[in-house]
């Protein structure tokens, strides 16, 4: 028996042809009852669906591009798996490239998506002035990120303010009286940085205690080693019994929160015996760590599904092209905090 034609699909679910075209390619005017019984019928015939003649016929490749600052960051990686799975949800591709958290980066992966005909592209944004989007090749563009969207494109951000300020109130009510907020270098431009360190500020004011009782810690990469020689300083100063010493800190990523678990007990502290420590992700290594990690979790599965799914309104030209939307998150109590 030959290939299963449209056709055939066609006789077996009594429509026309164009019925099963227009089910096969998303078009209106097929009622819900016709398009299920189509699908039906292309499964039980085996109907193969030709995407690449069906993106031909559309002007698209199939393929959407996806950078983002570091592949080897364990928060980017589970963001593009889900990504991918979403994607592929709308028989599209994903090609995944690394921006180094740079803007020259970020502007080579506009050029490079629209120079290679793909479909869009969702980036995260760490360097590039959104006000440049103007100046850059135009093509249907998600935005992931931190940095404030003064354009006309899409955006989605993480809940740095309100995550920042869960994590830090629970600290408190865990008995941490001398906060440090541990995050990355300083920036005037609204970044991950100052918007949980605002967070963090907010639930110390609502708590009442005193502004000398919180520090700020700068680390100038996010990298578990880094955090680990952050961690064994300030676990030295509170060795030491100075007025330095601090008994709850706020890492700004989980990946810092891991290394300076290790740099407190390298310094001879317990966690969360002596200190109390919790971080922002949800990266899945958390779970498995001794202690485990208390996390402000962001809902990864919406992100990637809203991302994907605005990403291909813009394609069709349909939905507002600039509305920002932030994550939903819960707090992950576990047993960094005594969870």
């Amino acid at each position: 028996m030959g290939a299963v034609t449209m056709s055939d699909v066609a006789r077996a679910a009594g429509v026309s042809p164009m019925t099963v075209s227009n089910v096969v390619n998303g078009r209106a005017g097929v009622s819900d009852a016709v398009r299920r019984r189509v699908m039906e019928t292309i499964e039980e015939t085996g109907y193969r669906i030709n995407v690449a003649a069906r993106n031909l016929r559309a002007g698209r490749s199939g393929v959407i591009g996806l950078a983002v600052p570091e592949l080897d960051n364990p928060y980017f990686g589970e963001l593009a798996r889900r990504i991918v799975a979403v994607a592929g949800e709308h028989d599209l591709r994903v090609a995944v490239e690394e921006t180094g958290a740079a803007p020259e980066g970020e502007r080579g992966a506009i050029r490079s998506s629209k120079r290679l005909d793909y479909d869009g592209l969702i980036l995260s944004t760490v360097g590039l002035d959104m006000a440049e989007l103007t100046t850059l090749p135009q093509l249907p563009l998600m935005l992931l990120g931190e940095r404030e969207n003064r354009s006309a494109v899409g955006h989605i951000a993480l809940p740095n303010a309100d995550g920042a300020q869960a994590a830090a109130a629970h600290l408190i009510d865990r008995g941490a009286r001398r906060l440090a907020f541990v995050g990355g270098p300083d920036d005037r431009e609204p970044t991950i940085r100052s918007m949980r360190w605002d967070g963090v500020q907010a639930a110390v004011r609502a708590a009442g205690i005193g502004e000398e009782d919180l520090r700020l810690v700068d680390c100038e990469m996010l990298t578990m080693d880094a955090g680990r020689a952050v961690g064994r300083r300030l676990g030295e100063q509170r060795v030491a019994g100075g007025p330095d010493g601090v008994d709850g800190i706020f890492a700004l990523t989980d990946t810092l929160a891991v290394g300076l678990i290790r740099g407190l007990v390298d310094a001879g502290l317990r966690v969360p015996e002596d200190v109390l420590v919790a971080g922002f992700d949800g990266i899945g290594v958390g779970a498995h760590l001794t202690p485990s990690l208390t996390t402000v979790e962001p809902d990864h599965d919406w992100t990637a599904r809203r991302a994907v799914e605005r990403l291909l309104e813009r394609i069709a030209m349909s939905g507002p092209p600039g509305e920002d939307e932030i994550a939903p998150f819960r707090l992950v109590v576990r047993e960094s905090t005594g969870g």
